[in-house]
């Protein structure tokens, strides 16, 4: 893999789209947006996004929302959160608002510092707590199985094809 990009937000990445798509023309570049709800269906956002791909372009949509991936890998986010696995929605990519379900999730852990550091806090208005990129990159990194969620997640299953196909 090479450089990462944080883009800060799916408007900033939609903005430098075609920026990366002409840089694609010369190296592989793969790029990882949401669907949130912009378009019924991930074919029809890469369509509107991107309607001629570079041949080194690869953008990826995760459905709903990259947060759904995170929830996929249900016995390791359950212990991560302390909650009851079953307690983890069945089908995370019919989820509209996946990072919604992993706060509410978030706020019934055993763990106070989990849920100070996930969730917002009573009167903010903001939309995740303090530290959620950080912990929610942390899990990402340390326990979550991306194919173990890919069974459970098509979208992610997609992706990692994808991700894969770059090195042939």
């Amino acid at each position: 893999m090479g450089t990462v990009y944080p883009m800060g937000g799916k408007a900033k990445l939609d903005a430098k789209l075609a920026g990366f798509n002409h840089a694609a023309r010369n190296a592989p570049w793969f790029v990882l947006r949401d669907l949130d709800q912009d378009a019924a269906c991930a074919p029809a956002l890469v369509k509107r996004l991107l309607p001629t791909p570079a041949k080194g372009m690869h953008l990826r949509i995760a459905v709903h929302q990259g947060e759904s991936w995170l929830l996929a890998d249900a016995e390791r986010i359950a212990t991560f959160l302390g909650v009851p696995v079953s307690s983890v929605p069945p089908a995370p990519d019919t989820i509209p608002n996946a990072k919604q379900a992993l706060l509410n999730l978030a706020r019934r852990s055993r763990s106070r510092e989990l849920r100070a550091a996930l969730v917002p806090a009573e009167g903010s208005t903001a939309s995740v707590g303090k530290q959620y990129s950080t912990v929610v990159a942390d899990f990402t990194r340390d326990a979550w199985r991306p194919a173990v969620a890919a069974r459970r997640s098509d979208s992610l299953a997609r992706c990692i094809r994808a991700l894969e196909s770059l090195g042939r």
